[in-house]
């Protein structure tokens, strides 16, 4: 059994290859992948070589964790059924090319992959390819679980910032202003402001989220906190990240890491859906057919007008 799959040679050479995949066992499940996505965070540094030291990394390697398809095949033991359509996180199934090992980090973009049977996710027709933003849906959710206090300032209106203040408006908290340099990503609000922070003077923020990805950031939002305030990382850094110690002090801030999301934060933002509290309409803006790969990805990560690529593999036998 094989399978195309994008791969990433090194940093900015990114190509179609087929690649034998690891026989399914009774556990598994075989998916013919209908829609992927591509992330502007951990494969943008992936892509252009700035990822920093992360278990499983190194090229040539397999990327994407937001792949939705159906199952074709399902081992005895998987209690899932052929014809299901499931999210499917990522995949480690790939063989090797020209001897060399293909790294599945994260191993989603593929026409068809071999994944355990427990770590697919079914998900109803209707969600079609919006499904492959469920990642994104869950790290937010992640971030700001129900029972948190939920953000009032999100730093940087693409998806992820969206989602943040989507989920914000579906638990029942205050419109959060979301800042936003690039004046061609402040339209599709929907319910709360987006502002250059610039044109923000406010300095009593309880809790400000940070999906930027900047570094260099944390002194600036910090000035922007109430006392005992806190900032929430929740985009991916690739450099160190300071701050100064007396702001920081005099304020008794506190910074807090959102990591990976769990399965518990899937079913929760499953469950937003299903009841109409939250929509994931809006968010994509691109789609390409795989044959286009390696142009889909340079859009994605040069394109500010690009907040979400989605690669279609219907098709691609």
């Amino acid at each position: 059994m094989d399978t195309i799959a994008v791969l990433l040679r090194a940093p900015e050479e990114l190509g179609l290859e087929r690649l034998s995949l690891t026989p399914p066992g009774e556990e598994d499940v075989v998916v013919d992948v209908e829609w992927s996505g591509i992330s502007t965070g951990t494969e943008r540094l992936l892509w252009s070589g700035r990822m920093p030291s992360f278990p499983g990394m190194g090229y040539p390697l397999v990327p994407g964790y937001e792949s939705v398809g159906r199952v074709t095949r399902a081992g005895a033991t998987t209690g899932r059924r052929v014809g299901e359509r499931v999210f499917v996180p990522g995949a480690r199934c790939f063989g090797t090319l020209k001897g060399e090992p293909v790294r599945g980090l994260f191993g989603g973009a593929a026409s068809r992959l071999v994944v355990p049977g427990a770590k697919v996710v079914p998900i109803w027709e209707d969600l079609g390819e919006q499904g492959v933003l469920l990642a994104l849906a869950a790290t937010a959710y992640h971030a700001f679980p129900r029972g948190v206090p939920q953000p009032d300032l999100i730093v940087g209106h693409g998806v992820l910032g969206r989602l943040l203040a989507r989920l914000a408006l579906a638990a029942g908290a205050p419109a959060p202003m979301v800042w936003e340099t690039n004046a061609g990503r402040h339209a599709g609000a929907e319910g709360y402001p987006v502002l250059d922070p610039a044109a923000d003077d406010r300095r009593d923020y309880r809790c400000i989220a940070d999906v930027s990805g900047d570094p260099t950031l944390l002194d600036a939002l910090i000035a922007r906190l109430a006392p005992r305030g806190e900032v929430v990382l929740a985009g991916f850094y690739a450099e160190p990240l300071s701050f100064s110690f007396p702001p920081a002090f005099m304020r008794e801030a506190r910074i807090r890491i959102a990591a990976e999301w769990k399965t518990q934060d899937l079913d929760a933002v499953l469950a937003l859906l299903a009841d109409g509290r939250l929509s994931l309409d809006g968010l994509i803006t691109h789609t390409r057919h795989v044959a286009h790969a390696p142009d889909a990805y340079r859009t994605a990560f040069t394109d500010s007008a690009c907040l979400k690529m989605v690669l279609d593999w219907r098709e691609s036998a």
